[in-house]
């Protein structure tokens, strides 16, 4: 299957989880291709005026800006090799990312404001045919934009094809790996928060907590929709409960309070899912051109900081707080369950006789939560100058705050893996049925952390239930 493209409003969340997730193909309309065609034209008897500065196409890069070129040296720099922009290494990004960079790259040029060629247009919209992509690493990513990342995706095809002026900043300057970034980090919130409210649930009623901690009246006493979100999530899983007697007093706090953090995680994600939605169809070139049905003053082309999207990397930074706050709530849930009171559960629910001591999962989680924590700080502006030279004295923090996020979603996942079969063993010795609507997750949970009384190391067993998370999590 495949994506037509039409317009820049195409290029949706939706887009980047059948194209980027979902391995779809792209392919531009007819409509597209005019435009794109147009806008070249327009372009090029634009630069054959003497009385318009357009900077990396009639100047120099960089510290250069201040130059004029001649026609002859314009035409040069336009084909000049771009190899030495690739300098960074360390941990590639993985192929949906990949994959939803190339397709945010396409914004600047379906409309016409890159004025990019159209046989490069058609090139780059060609990348997403199935092909493995050229890798970029996640790390040393400390441009003033994104070129760096940039070079590296789009080098090989830059090999390959005819350039001619501007169609080199067109696929390397803008924001479209903050787009696809934060795009990528909100799908997978909003996926990851399903799971934790499936297996909030399961421990939550695993402790047979009383119901009224998730009433459908504290929707409207607390006024906050996502609060809302996640008292809805809890009682459609839990439902009417086991039926029998509930804890007569009120739970500990991290029981009480889960949904309050879980309506703070959906906040995050979905304030990272306006974020994505206004990234991926942005035109943040630079400089960028105005069609003429556009043009409200009387330049025609500018250049522009849209290379920097700040939002990104707060919008992720948010996420990966809640991350750090969920596993919180998750670690003390754990450690509630093993230790309830007698009328409620044996004794030392982690020593039931046969059974493996489960209280080291607990301890384990503690160091999932330690790391979150120290994930969970913002990510500024850096202190530094970018380069050390000339205009680029300012770097993007977005490739880091990415990084942050994908980390603490995995750690996140390996708290849930953790808490998960504490809670299933609390039915199990206490004889109470799962909630029919968690079943298939406990049946899940079992066969990837059977519980068996076997002498094997429970780490692995719990990395295994965790993959299986994150598989699910990740499908397209």
């Amino acid at each position: 299957m495949s994506i037509t493209l039409d317009h820049r409003t195409d290029i949706s969340l939706e887009a980047v989880k059948r194209v980027a997730w979902g391995g779809e193909a792209v392919v531009l309309s007819e409509a597209a291709r005019r435009n794109i065609a147009r806008a070249r034209r327009d372009f090029l008897t634009l630069i054959a005026r003497e009385d318009i500065t357009i900077y990396g196409v009639n100047t120099g890069y960089g510290h250069q800006a201040k130059r004029r070129l001649t026609p002859e040296e314009r035409k040069q720099q336009a084909v000049a090799p771009t190899h030495h922009r690739a300098a960074s290494w360390g941990d590639p990004l993985p192929e949906r990312v990949l994959r939803g960079i190339v397709l945010a790259r396409l914004a600047n040029v379906i409309d016409g404001h890159a004025a990019l060629s159209p046989h490069i247009a058609e090139a780059v919209a060609a990348m997403l045919d199935g092909d493995p992509l050229p890798p970029i690493p996640a790390r040393g990513q400390g441009g003033a934009g994104e070129i760096l990342s940039l070079s590296y995706l789009f080098l090989p095809l830059t090999q390959r094809v005819d350039l001619a002026e501007k169609d080199l900043l067109s696929l390397i300057n803008g924001s479209p790996a903050a787009a696809a970034l934060v795009a990528d980090a909100a799908l997978a919130a909003r996926a990851r928060l399903e799971l934790v409210a499936d297996v909030f649930a399961l421990a939550a009623e695993a402790f047979n907590a009383p119901l009224g901690h998730f009433a459908e009246e504290l929707e409207t006493l607390w006024n906050n929709p996502h609060d809302a979100w996640a008292l809805h999530a809890l009682r459609s899983r839990i439902g009417g409960g086991h039926g029998g007697a509930r804890r007569p007093y009120q739970a500990p706090v991290s029981i009480r309070i889960m949904p309050r953090i879980m309506g703070e995680a959906h906040r995050a994600m979905t304030a990272a899912d306006t974020i994505a939605r206004q990234s991926l169809a942005a035109v943040s070139d630079n400089p960028v051109v105005f069609p003429s049905g556009e043009r409200i003053g009387a330049d025609e082309v500018v250049s522009t900081g849209g290379y920097h999207n700040a939002q990104a990397p707060a919008a992720m930074d948010a996420l990966t707080a809640a991350m750090a706050n969920l596993a919180v709530i998750g670690t003390r849930v754990a450690a509630k369950l093993q230790d309830a009171p007698v009328s409620l559960l044996p004794p030392f629910l982690g020593y039931p006789e046969g059974r493996d001591y489960l209280g080291c999962l607990a301890m384990a989680m503690v160091g999932y939560e330690e790391e979150l924590r120290l994930l969970a700080q913002p990510t500024l502006l850096p202190g530094s100058e970018s380069g050390g030279f000339a205009q680029d004295d300012v770097a993007s923090p977005v490739f880091l705050a990415w990084s942050k996020q994908e980390k603490a979603g995995e750690l996140l996942e390996l708290t849930l893996a953790s808490l998960a079969p504490v809670a299933i063993r609390a039915f199990e010795v206490t004889g109470r049925p799962v909630p029919e609507a968690l079943r298939s997750l406990a049946a899940d949970i079992r066969r990837h952390f059977p519980d068996d009384g076997e002498l094997a190391a429970m780490g692995p067993r719990c990395a295994a239930l965790a993959a299986a998370f994150r598989e699910n999590i990740y499908k397209a």
